[in-house]
């Protein structure tokens, strides 16, 4: 079944065959809290007879959602307490997120930043506060890079997002420029030549972040619309989160890997799934993601290797937690692990 429209209520999974008629009480007290949002083209992905559909686990809500576990927290990575004025977070020294917009084109079930997105959450940018923003970085030269998350900020129209890089144009010390997106995913007709040529800034470097998490959203349509961006002479790299269900394997995940780097998108960040609430369902352990990270180790080229890290809870930034491959014995010298669980010495012992 094909959609023709967007899917935003319970009412619309149940009449694409996404959601049962008995489960409708439970979904609606998901949508409640969180929002909901398929594109046709997730939708279209999604096999309605596989109910184990990596696809829809990601986008289809789930009664599981209304369990919160006593850890998870409603800011997971601390963005208020790093926010000195709205839209704005300030975590590390030379770079800021600028969040413009707290809408997505699709509301993903493990999003860390769930309580502030969706129709209910913190909305858009006015232009004060849109100014108040520029004027914090331009008072920060220490900020080299500004990251436009959210929200998805490709959802903006093309005429808004040349605005806004023709304002960051305007502040020198800011030379590189990061969007964080699912758009050329979820929505690929989206990425033409005006949306592309609003990106582009003079004396800025763009890069964009693509977050996919499964090989299969790589869409012959998907690829032609990075392709689009990368020819433009924008740089690409991958965000993925590991989850249960959908890429906790070291095949699938290899799979995922490998596609990006077959399409110029460099794998860059795999997150250890947040304390989002109601998303416990989705998270490995620690130990789990290690042995899976590790598992990819020889099994592909190295430029399909994602640094997999986690955000420490309370604002705290990345770590990266991979499986450590080598250990200190002592006097200078290592145990090194292969990709086959072997140990050898460093420098050699003969």
């Amino acid at each position: 079944m094909n959609a023709v429209k967007p899917i935003k209520s319970v009412d619309d999974l149940v009449k694409a065959g996404l959601a049962a008629p008995a489960d409708r009480a439970a979904l609606e007290a998901v949508a409640a809290r969180y929002a909901i949002a398929l594109t046709p083209v997730v939708t279209r992905l999604i096999d309605r007879a596989d109910p184990d559909d990596p696809i829809a686990r990601q986008f289809v809500p789930d009664a599981a959602e209304l369990t919160i576990a006593p850890e998870e927290r409603a800011d997971p990575i601390g963005d208020h307490s790093h926010s000195p004025v709205e839209g704005i977070v300030h975590r590390y020294p030379d770079r800021v997120l600028l969040k413009a917009v707290h809408v997505c084109p699709v509301y993903c079930r493990f999003c860390f930043r769930r309580e502030m997105v969706g129709p209910q959450g913190l909305g858009t940018l006015d232009a004060a506060a849109m100014q108040a923003a520029f004027d914090y970085i331009s008072g920060h030269e220490e900020i080299w890079e500004v990251i436009l998350t959210g929200g998805d900020p490709l959802v903006l129209s093309s005429r808004r997002l040349g605005e806004i890089m023709e304002a960051l144009a305007g502040i020198a010390h800011v030379k590189i420029v990061r969007f964080h997106t699912r758009v050329p995913v979820v929505d690929p007709e989206k990425i033409d030549a005006a949306l592309i040529d609003a990106l582009r800034a003079s004396g800025k470097t763009v890069y964009v972040a693509l977050h996919a998490n499964h090989v299969s959203e790589l869409t012959p349509e998907a690829r032609a619309a990075c392709g689009r961006l990368v020819d433009a002479g924008i740089a690409m790299v991958s965000q993925s989160v590991l989850l249960k269900g959908v890429n906790d394997d070291p095949d699938v995940l290899a799979k995922l890997m490998k596609a990006f780097v077959e399409i110029r998108v460099k794998p860059y960040y795999l997150h250890h799934p947040d304390l989002a609430p109601g998303t416990s369902h989705f998270r490995v352990t620690i130990e789990e993601g290690q042995e899976i990270v590790a598992a990819l180790r020889g099994r592909i080229s190295g430029l399909c290797q994602p640094a997999y890290i986690l955000d420490i809870p309370g604002g705290h930034g990345k770590a990266v937690i991979s499986g450590s491959a080598i250990r200190a014995t002592g006097d200078g010298c290592y145990s090194v692990t292969d990709y086959r669980g072997g140990e050898h010495s460093y420098p050699p012992a003969d």
